[in-house]
């Protein structure tokens, strides 16, 4: 099972910077990462996803091989390509994997603007160790803020549920 945690920063590039420090600790296999976005929003409140992987690109490059292998079994190589390529861009665009981003894109809503929020979905790590190597950097977690506001909701609808008496036969 994974876990989410989302910090804010006050910039994209303090972010950044921890993200590639993340990434860094998962080479040295500290931390085992299953995606990592940066969400950023402008002064005029545009939101904004820097995914790490580019499923569109990486789509087309690939469609564009499968394509251009079909074209050349069936003497038509550049068609092949060009239909590939586009078919892969396609099916890369409508791929989606790791941290839902309408999730993110409602998140994002409530940072500053100017600032940024890492997403991070953690498959596995050494927590102290990580603690230890992001502490310097700040930033405020959105997880833990909404991770007590859910156990506050699920506690008061707890108590409205016991306080409502069973609907059962009268006599």
């Amino acid at each position: 099972m994974s876990d989410l945690v989302v910090i804010v920063y006050p910039s994209q590039e303090k972010a950044e910077e921890v993200r590639k420090l993340l990434f860094k600790l998962q080479k040295e296999y500290i931390i085992k990462l299953a995606d990592a976005v940066i969400a950023t929003k402008s002064t005029d409140g545009q939101i904004q996803l820097h995914q790490i992987v580019n499923t569109t690109a990486s789509g087309a490059v690939s469609g564009s091989f499968w394509g251009l292998l079909i074209g050349v079994l069936f003497l038509n190589p550049l068609l092949g390509a060009a239909l590939g390529a586009a078919g892969g861009a396609l099916g890369g665009a409508l791929t989606d994997f790791g941290i839902n981003d309408e999730f993110m894109k409602q998140l994002a809503e409530s940072i500053n603007p100017g600032g940024a929020a890492l997403f991070v979905l953690i498959k596995d790590m050494t927590a102290d160790e990580v603690v230890e190597q992001i502490k310097d950097y700040g930033g405020v977690s959105l997880t833990d803020a909404k991770e007590q506001a859910l156990r506050d909701a699920l506690a008061s609808a707890a108590v409205s549920d016991a306080a409502v008496p069973a609907a059962g036969p009268q006599s």
